[in-house]
Protein backbone atom coordinates (compact mmCIF):
# COMPACT_ATOMS: atom_id res chain seq x y z
CA UNK A 1 0.00 0.00 0.00
CA UNK A 2 2.06 3.07 -1.38
CA UNK A 3 0.39 6.40 -0.65
CA UNK A 4 1.24 9.75 -3.13
CA UNK A 5 1.20 13.53 -1.60
CA UNK A 6 1.09 15.98 -3.85
CA UNK A 7 3.41 19.21 -3.29
CA UNK A 8 1.83 22.21 -3.79
CA UNK A 9 2.66 25.91 -3.46
CA UNK A 10 2.37 29.79 -4.68
CA UNK A 11 5.41 30.09 -7.48
CA UNK A 12 8.94 30.65 -5.34
CA UNK A 13 7.09 28.54 -2.26
CA UNK A 14 10.66 26.13 -2.74
CA UNK A 15 7.92 23.20 -3.57
CA UNK A 16 11.31 21.52 -5.54
CA UNK A 17 13.60 22.49 -2.70
CA UNK A 18 11.25 20.71 -0.22
CA UNK A 19 11.18 17.64 -2.82
CA UNK A 20 14.62 17.04 -3.15
CA UNK A 21 14.79 17.34 0.77
CA UNK A 22 12.44 15.11 0.93
CA UNK A 23 13.20 12.15 -1.19
CA UNK A 24 17.01 13.13 -1.61
CA UNK A 25 16.55 13.73 -5.11
CA UNK A 26 18.39 16.57 -7.59
CA UNK A 27 14.89 17.67 -9.49
CA UNK A 28 15.58 20.83 -11.07
CA UNK A 29 14.79 23.94 -8.77
CA UNK A 30 13.65 27.43 -9.75
CA UNK A 31 11.97 26.94 -12.82
CA UNK A 32 8.64 24.24 -13.38
CA UNK A 33 7.35 25.06 -17.11
CA UNK A 34 3.46 24.49 -17.82
CA UNK A 35 4.39 21.07 -19.92
CA UNK A 36 6.97 19.83 -17.46
CA UNK A 37 6.06 16.65 -16.06
CA UNK A 38 5.82 16.78 -12.68
CA UNK A 39 8.73 15.32 -10.19
CA UNK A 40 7.79 11.57 -8.05
CA UNK A 41 9.63 9.57 -5.60
CA UNK A 42 9.12 7.18 -3.35
CA UNK A 43 10.78 7.97 0.24
CA UNK A 44 11.26 5.38 3.27
CA UNK A 45 9.15 5.76 5.83
CA UNK A 46 12.01 6.19 8.78
CA UNK A 47 11.10 4.04 12.05
CA UNK A 48 13.32 3.08 15.02
CA UNK A 49 11.36 0.32 15.74
CA UNK A 50 11.81 -1.64 12.52
CA UNK A 51 15.52 -0.55 13.17
CA UNK A 52 15.51 -2.40 16.33
CA UNK A 53 13.77 -5.56 15.26
CA UNK A 54 16.16 -6.08 12.16
CA UNK A 55 18.92 -6.03 14.63
CA UNK A 56 17.42 -8.58 16.53
CA UNK A 57 16.00 -11.29 13.95
CA UNK A 58 19.66 -10.01 12.07
CA UNK A 59 17.24 -11.08 8.48
CA UNK A 60 18.49 -11.11 4.58
CA UNK A 61 16.29 -8.20 3.64
CA UNK A 62 14.55 -4.88 5.62
CA UNK A 63 12.03 -3.38 4.00
CA UNK A 64 10.19 -0.41 5.65
CA UNK A 65 6.85 1.43 4.83
CA UNK A 66 7.11 3.95 1.94
CA UNK A 67 5.13 7.16 0.72
CA UNK A 68 5.17 8.85 -2.44
CA UNK A 69 5.92 12.57 -2.96
CA UNK A 70 4.78 14.32 -6.42
CA UNK A 71 5.95 17.69 -7.25
CA UNK A 72 3.53 19.63 -9.70
CA UNK A 73 4.14 22.85 -10.97
CA UNK A 74 2.97 25.94 -8.70
CA UNK A 75 -0.56 27.24 -8.27
CA UNK A 76 -0.66 31.11 -9.70
CA UNK A 77 -2.97 33.40 -7.23
CA UNK A 78 -6.43 33.53 -9.06
CA UNK A 79 -5.85 30.15 -11.27
CA UNK A 80 -8.84 28.72 -10.11
CA UNK A 81 -11.38 31.84 -11.54
CA UNK A 82 -10.49 30.54 -14.99
CA UNK A 83 -10.10 27.14 -14.16
CA UNK A 84 -7.51 25.05 -13.23
CA UNK A 85 -5.87 22.96 -16.40
CA UNK A 86 -7.10 19.25 -16.67
CA UNK A 87 -3.64 18.29 -16.43
CA UNK A 88 -3.03 19.84 -12.92
CA UNK A 89 -6.32 19.11 -11.56
CA UNK A 90 -5.42 15.55 -12.54
CA UNK A 91 -1.99 15.73 -10.82
CA UNK A 92 -3.68 17.45 -7.44
CA UNK A 93 -6.71 14.97 -7.61
CA UNK A 94 -4.72 11.37 -7.52
CA UNK A 95 -3.13 12.59 -4.14
CA UNK A 96 -4.24 11.01 -1.16
CA UNK A 97 -3.24 13.86 0.33
CA UNK A 98 -1.80 17.67 0.47
CA UNK A 99 1.43 18.78 0.97
CA UNK A 100 0.89 22.27 1.08
CA UNK A 101 5.06 24.39 1.02
CA UNK A 102 4.40 28.26 2.62
CA UNK A 103 6.98 30.31 1.87
CA UNK A 104 8.76 31.70 5.24
CA UNK A 105 12.29 32.83 4.12
CA UNK A 106 13.63 35.77 2.49
CA UNK A 107 16.05 35.93 -0.75
CA UNK A 108 16.11 39.14 -2.59
CA UNK A 109 17.48 36.85 -6.13
CA UNK A 110 14.01 35.25 -6.23
CA UNK A 111 11.10 38.06 -5.16
CA UNK A 112 7.55 37.05 -3.83
CA UNK A 113 5.33 37.23 -6.50
CA UNK A 114 3.18 39.66 -4.02
CA UNK A 115 6.27 42.03 -2.96
CA UNK A 116 6.27 40.59 0.57
CA UNK A 117 6.90 37.13 1.87
CA UNK A 118 3.92 36.70 4.61
CA UNK A 119 3.04 32.97 5.30
CA UNK A 120 -0.61 33.88 7.23
CA UNK A 121 -1.88 35.38 3.77
CA UNK A 122 -0.02 32.96 1.51
CA UNK A 123 -1.66 29.83 2.95
CA UNK A 124 -4.79 31.74 3.32
CA UNK A 125 -5.02 32.33 -0.72
CA UNK A 126 -3.85 28.91 -1.44
CA UNK A 127 -6.95 27.55 0.74
CA UNK A 128 -8.69 29.48 -1.07
CA UNK A 129 -7.82 28.34 -4.36
CA UNK A 130 -8.77 24.83 -3.57
CA UNK A 131 -11.96 25.72 -2.13
CA UNK A 132 -12.63 28.03 -5.19
CA UNK A 133 -11.00 24.96 -7.41
CA UNK A 134 -13.85 22.50 -5.52
CA UNK A 135 -16.29 24.64 -5.69
CA UNK A 136 -16.58 24.86 -9.48
CA UNK A 137 -16.71 21.08 -9.39
CA UNK A 138 -19.44 20.92 -7.30
CA UNK A 139 -21.33 23.28 -9.11
CA UNK A 140 -20.87 22.38 -12.31
CA UNK A 141 -21.92 18.41 -11.06
CA UNK A 142 -25.07 20.29 -9.37
CA UNK A 143 -26.00 21.99 -12.70
CA UNK A 144 -26.02 18.65 -14.46
CA UNK A 145 -27.93 16.83 -11.85
CA UNK A 146 -30.93 19.42 -12.38
CA UNK A 147 -30.93 19.18 -15.93
CA UNK A 148 -31.10 15.92 -15.96
CA UNK A 149 -33.47 14.91 -13.05
CA UNK A 150 -36.76 15.63 -15.08
CA UNK A 151 -35.80 12.44 -17.55
CA UNK A 152 -35.22 9.88 -14.97
CA UNK A 153 -37.61 7.90 -13.47
CA UNK A 154 -38.07 5.46 -10.37
CA UNK A 155 -34.74 4.49 -8.39
CA UNK A 156 -32.14 6.05 -10.99
CA UNK A 157 -34.53 9.88 -10.33
CA UNK A 158 -34.12 8.66 -6.51
CA UNK A 159 -30.14 8.44 -7.11
CA UNK A 160 -30.40 11.46 -8.85
CA UNK A 161 -32.32 13.19 -5.93
CA UNK A 162 -30.27 12.31 -3.03
CA UNK A 163 -26.80 13.28 -5.16
CA UNK A 164 -28.83 16.92 -5.53
CA UNK A 165 -28.89 16.90 -2.32
CA UNK A 166 -25.33 15.97 -1.08
CA UNK A 167 -24.20 18.33 -4.11
CA UNK A 168 -25.92 21.20 -2.33
CA UNK A 169 -24.66 20.45 1.00
CA UNK A 170 -21.40 20.88 -0.47
CA UNK A 171 -22.01 24.14 -2.20
CA UNK A 172 -23.32 25.32 0.97
CA UNK A 173 -20.44 24.51 2.67
CA UNK A 174 -17.78 25.79 0.43
CA UNK A 175 -19.39 28.95 -0.10
CA UNK A 176 -19.11 29.66 3.75
CA UNK A 177 -15.26 28.65 3.47
CA UNK A 178 -15.33 25.20 5.07
CA UNK A 179 -13.35 22.72 3.48
CA UNK A 180 -14.77 19.55 2.78
CA UNK A 181 -12.73 17.90 4.97
CA UNK A 182 -14.20 19.50 7.91
CA UNK A 183 -18.47 17.77 7.09
CA UNK A 184 -17.10 14.51 5.16
CA UNK A 185 -17.51 12.63 8.48
CA UNK A 186 -20.70 13.67 9.22
CA UNK A 187 -21.96 12.27 5.77
CA UNK A 188 -22.86 8.83 5.57
CA UNK A 189 -20.73 6.30 3.96
CA UNK A 190 -23.62 6.06 0.15
CA UNK A 191 -22.28 10.24 -0.12
CA UNK A 192 -19.09 9.42 0.79
CA UNK A 193 -18.48 6.41 -1.90
CA UNK A 194 -20.14 8.97 -4.46
CA UNK A 195 -18.00 11.75 -3.58
CA UNK A 196 -14.24 9.47 -4.46
CA UNK A 197 -15.04 9.70 -7.98
CA UNK A 198 -14.75 13.84 -8.10
CA UNK A 199 -10.93 14.27 -7.06
CA UNK A 200 -12.29 17.21 -4.52
CA UNK A 201 -9.34 18.76 -3.25
CA UNK A 202 -10.33 20.54 -0.09
CA UNK A 203 -11.62 16.73 1.50
CA UNK A 204 -7.84 15.37 1.31
CA UNK A 205 -5.88 15.50 4.85
CA UNK A 206 -3.43 18.47 4.33
CA UNK A 207 -0.13 19.18 5.96
CA UNK A 208 1.03 23.12 5.62
CA UNK A 209 4.72 22.70 5.30
CA UNK A 210 6.49 26.06 6.32
CA UNK A 211 9.95 26.50 4.53
CA UNK A 212 12.35 28.56 6.94
CA UNK A 213 15.29 30.22 6.10
CA UNK A 214 18.58 29.69 7.75
CA UNK A 215 18.49 32.74 9.57
CA UNK A 216 14.88 30.96 10.96
CA UNK A 217 16.29 27.96 12.56
CA UNK A 218 15.69 27.73 16.36
CA UNK A 219 13.36 29.95 18.53
CA UNK A 220 12.46 32.14 15.59
CA UNK A 221 11.62 29.47 13.34
CA UNK A 222 9.50 27.73 16.28
CA UNK A 223 7.65 30.83 17.58
CA UNK A 224 6.38 31.23 13.46
CA UNK A 225 5.36 27.63 13.48
CA UNK A 226 3.08 27.71 16.68
CA UNK A 227 1.61 30.79 15.31
CA UNK A 228 0.88 29.29 11.82
CA UNK A 229 -0.50 26.29 14.11
CA UNK A 230 -2.55 27.85 16.09
CA UNK A 231 -4.70 30.18 13.46
CA UNK A 232 -4.48 26.51 10.77
CA UNK A 233 -4.32 23.89 12.40
CA UNK A 234 -7.53 22.06 12.21
CA UNK A 235 -8.82 18.46 11.68
CA UNK A 236 -7.29 16.89 8.54
CA UNK A 237 -5.06 19.56 8.65
CA UNK A 238 -1.03 19.08 10.20
CA UNK A 239 1.26 22.46 10.47
CA UNK A 240 5.22 21.64 10.50
CA UNK A 241 8.04 23.18 9.00
CA UNK A 242 11.66 22.56 7.74
CA UNK A 243 14.61 24.62 6.42
CA UNK A 244 14.13 23.43 2.50
CA UNK A 245 17.48 24.80 1.56
CA UNK A 246 19.52 22.86 4.09
CA UNK A 247 17.82 19.67 4.37
CA UNK A 248 18.56 19.47 0.60
CA UNK A 249 22.17 20.34 1.14
CA UNK A 250 22.19 17.80 3.89
CA UNK A 251 20.87 15.49 1.91
CA UNK A 252 23.55 15.36 -1.32
CA UNK A 253 25.98 15.01 1.60
CA UNK A 254 28.13 11.75 2.82
CA UNK A 255 26.96 11.51 6.25
CA UNK A 256 30.62 12.44 8.04
CA UNK A 257 29.95 15.81 6.20
CA UNK A 258 26.69 16.05 6.96
CA UNK A 259 27.53 15.87 10.69
CA UNK A 260 29.78 18.52 10.01
CA UNK A 261 27.56 20.29 8.12
CA UNK A 262 24.84 20.06 11.06
CA UNK A 263 27.37 20.78 13.68
CA UNK A 264 28.36 24.24 12.20
CA UNK A 265 24.51 25.41 11.78
CA UNK A 266 23.59 24.21 15.77
CA UNK A 267 21.44 21.36 13.65
CA UNK A 268 20.70 18.45 16.54
CA UNK A 269 18.92 16.50 13.92
CA UNK A 270 17.49 16.57 10.43
CA UNK A 271 14.15 17.49 9.82
CA UNK A 272 13.25 15.46 7.15
CA UNK A 273 12.88 12.01 9.26
CA UNK A 274 9.76 13.80 11.48
CA UNK A 275 8.45 15.37 8.09
CA UNK A 276 8.01 11.55 6.30
CA UNK A 277 6.26 10.43 9.71
CA UNK A 278 4.38 13.33 10.06
CA UNK A 279 2.99 13.03 6.10
CA UNK A 280 2.28 9.05 7.69
CA UNK A 281 0.10 9.81 10.03
CA UNK A 282 -1.86 12.85 8.56
CA UNK A 283 -3.33 10.12 6.47
CA UNK A 284 -4.41 7.62 9.40
CA UNK A 285 -1.85 4.81 8.64
CA UNK A 286 0.48 2.71 10.48
CA UNK A 287 2.38 0.00 10.44
CA UNK A 288 2.77 -3.95 11.68
CA UNK A 289 5.48 -5.94 11.30
CA UNK A 290 6.56 -9.42 9.95
CA UNK A 291 9.79 -10.42 11.33
CA UNK A 292 12.04 -13.65 10.53
CA UNK A 293 15.41 -14.48 9.48
CA UNK A 294 13.67 -13.70 5.67
CA UNK A 295 12.82 -10.45 6.07
CA UNK A 296 11.53 -7.96 8.74
CA UNK A 297 9.26 -5.66 6.88
CA UNK A 298 6.69 -2.70 7.92
CA UNK A 299 3.29 -3.31 6.42
CA UNK A 300 0.71 -0.35 5.56
CA UNK A 301 -2.66 -0.32 6.73
CA UNK A 302 -5.04 2.47 8.50
CA UNK A 303 -5.74 2.92 12.08
CA UNK A 304 -8.46 0.57 13.27
CA UNK A 305 -8.25 -1.92 10.46
CA UNK A 306 -9.17 -5.47 11.69
CA UNK A 307 -6.44 -8.84 11.32
CA UNK A 308 -8.70 -10.15 8.45
CA UNK A 309 -8.09 -7.19 6.72
CA UNK A 310 -4.50 -6.68 7.49
CA UNK A 311 -3.59 -10.12 6.36
CA UNK A 312 -4.95 -9.16 2.95
CA UNK A 313 -2.42 -6.46 2.82
CA UNK A 314 0.09 -9.46 2.34
CA UNK A 315 -1.76 -11.49 0.10
CA UNK A 316 -5.20 -12.12 -0.64
CA UNK A 317 -5.09 -15.91 -0.21
CA UNK A 318 -3.94 -14.57 3.41
CA UNK A 319 -7.10 -13.06 4.00
CA UNK A 320 -9.42 -15.58 2.58
CA UNK A 321 -8.29 -18.57 4.57
CA UNK A 322 -7.79 -16.79 7.65
CA UNK A 323 -7.35 -18.72 11.00
CA UNK A 324 -6.12 -16.46 13.46
CA UNK A 325 -3.28 -14.18 14.07
CA UNK A 326 -0.18 -15.07 16.69
CA UNK A 327 0.10 -11.24 18.25
CA UNK A 328 2.49 -9.89 20.34
CA UNK A 329 3.04 -5.69 20.93
CA UNK A 330 6.21 -4.59 20.23
CA UNK A 331 6.97 -2.96 23.18
CA UNK A 332 6.36 -6.76 24.86
CA UNK A 333 8.66 -8.37 22.58
CA UNK A 334 11.70 -5.51 23.21
CA UNK A 335 11.06 -6.40 26.94
CA UNK A 336 11.21 -9.82 26.53
CA UNK A 337 14.17 -9.85 24.44
CA UNK A 338 12.61 -12.76 22.04
CA UNK A 339 9.68 -14.27 21.02
CA UNK A 340 10.41 -17.50 22.89
CA UNK A 341 10.47 -15.62 25.92
CA UNK A 342 6.94 -13.90 24.95
CA UNK A 343 5.34 -17.14 24.95
CA UNK A 344 6.58 -17.91 28.13
CA UNK A 345 5.60 -14.52 29.58
CA UNK A 346 2.21 -15.31 28.18
CA UNK A 347 2.18 -11.51 26.32
CA UNK A 348 2.48 -13.83 22.80
CA UNK A 349 -1.22 -14.07 21.82
CA UNK A 350 -3.87 -15.38 19.61
CA UNK A 351 -6.58 -13.02 18.00
CA UNK A 352 -9.21 -13.36 15.50
CA UNK A 353 -10.61 -11.87 12.52
CA UNK A 354 -12.05 -9.13 14.51
CA UNK A 355 -9.10 -7.60 16.42
CA UNK A 356 -8.30 -4.44 15.46
CA UNK A 357 -4.32 -4.00 14.52
CA UNK A 358 -2.62 -1.84 16.76
CA UNK A 359 0.43 0.18 15.76
CA UNK A 360 3.55 -1.56 15.74
CA UNK A 361 2.32 -5.32 16.27
CA UNK A 362 4.25 -7.39 15.37
CA UNK A 363 1.96 -10.45 13.29
CA UNK A 364 2.19 -14.36 12.12
CA UNK A 365 -1.00 -15.10 10.48
CA UNK A 366 -2.41 -18.73 10.32
CA UNK A 367 -4.57 -19.37 6.85
CA UNK A 368 -5.56 -22.23 4.75
CA UNK A 369 -4.39 -23.01 1.37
Amino acid sequence: MTTKLVIIGLPTAGKSTVFNALSRSTAETGTFGGDDEPNLATVKVPDARLDRLTEMFQPQRRIPADVQYLDVRGIDKGVSEQGMSGQLLGHLSQGDALVQVVRAFEDDSTPHPEGSVDPARDIETMNLELLFSDLSVVDKRLQRVIQQLPKMKGAEREAYEREQKLMERLKEALEADTPLREIVDDLDEEDRKTLRGFGLLTIKPMLILVNLGESQLGDAGDALIAKLREQFATPGVAVDGLAGKIEMEIGQLDPDDAAIFMEDLGIAESSRDRIIRVSFDLLGLMPFFTVGPDECRAWTIRRGTPAVEAAGVIHSDIQRGFIRAEIVSYDDLIEAGSLAETKKRGTFRREGKTYPVADGDIINFLFNV
